[in-house]
């Protein structure tokens, strides 16, 4: 049985046809249904001051989330340290965890975007050591007992519901941003494959244990469908429009992110990164992937209109689902 996973980052451009509100609404609906069928976690991404309202405050709907599912697991992917005060976000962080009763994940990143740092009056020179003040500073804010801040005793309340604390995980983009994850985070969502033997090295090198190869992967966007082609002429304006708007960045961030502007839907499919599958193609890819493998649905991707996103998901419920 594959690892089942959705996940959202609420672009809602115009071409979307619907309010931001309606678009959480869905979302919080595809949540109960996911967590209803298995589904082993959703996944939140934040990114500021997009013209397409793209997340900002995923703590937020975690807790939304948190207060209409018992089981699902909530996975923030990531929080910029840069941008927050880290004993205001141990607070939420916490706040949350106890909301959903111990199901929270947070993944930690440099970030890399320009203007989110100039935004928050920040700059980028100091991601690194945010992130790891950060990381140091959630650690010693679950125990729920005080500790030492910048010169002064600190204490934060309350304690997160799980045990030892909300997992910490590091996003990875670099050698060192995946070195950095081995020594003080619980795990790695690495940007490139080929990180992760440079975690595990380093997990080695310091006696913790292997974690043994990287966890099977899938597709960025799968739309499980009866008519591909038909199906592609609905989805590929909101492709392109994640595609160029995660481009932009990655062009104004001199950073290899795995996107880039593409010019038309055409080129764009040929990339093969947006897959149209029919039921029966989509159960040869997830068995030929093997047990363990993750299937992460991102149904609402890039202004996917909620009816679109529903008929995606309600054709793998009936159609491919029994089948895994």
């Amino acid at each position: 049985m594959p690892v089942l996973g959705i996940r959202y980052d609420f672009r809602n451009p115009p071409i979307g046809g619907t309010t931001m509100a309606e678009r959480y609404a869905c979302a919080l609906e595809q949540c109960v249904w996911a967590e209803d069928l298995g589904f082993g976690s959703v996944t939140l991404s934040e990114h500021h001051g997009v013209d397409d309202g793209y997340l900002p405050s995923a703590l937020t709907m975690a807790a939304a989330i948190a207060a209409r599912t018992s089981r699902i697991r909530i996975r923030i992917a990531a929080v910029l340290p840069s941008l927050y005060h880290p004993l205001r976000l141990a607070e939420e962080v916490a706040v949350v965890d106890n909301i959903s009763n111990g199901r929270l994940e947070l993944v930690v990143t440099n970030g890399y975007v320009p203007s989110e740092f100039t935004m928050f009056d920040e700059t980028l020179d100091n991601r690194v050591k945010r992130v790891v003040e950060t990381v140091r500073v959630l650690r010693q804010a679950f125990t729920g007992e005080p500790f030492e801040f910048r010169g002064k005793t600190v204490r934060v309340t309350p304690a997160p519901a799980q045990p030892g604390g909300v997992p910490i995980w590091l996003g990875a983009a670099s050698e060192g941003a995946a070195r950095r994850a081995a020594r003080i985070a619980d795990g790695l969502l690495p940007s490139y494959p080929e990180l992760w033997d440079i975690y595990r090295d380093e997990l080695v090198k310091l006696g913790k244990v292997d974690p043994g190869p990287i966890p099977q992967g899938t597709i960025a966007y799968l739309h499980v469908t009866e008519t591909p082609d038909a199906t592609w002429a609905q989805v590929a304006p909101f492709a392109l429009h994640e595609m160029n708007g995660y481009g932009q960045w990655a062009a104004e961030a001199s950073s290899a992110t795995g996107y880039s502007p593409v010019a038309d839907a055409d080129t764009l499919r040929t990339m093969g990164i947006y897959q149209m599958l029919t039921p029966a193609e989509t159960i040869a890819q997830i068995t030929a992937a093997g047990p363990g493998a993750t299937v992460l649905f991102h149904p609402l991707m890039g202004g996917v209109p909620p009816e679109l996103a529903w008929q995606n998901l309600r054709l793998f419920e009936e159609k491919v689902l029994p089948h895994l």
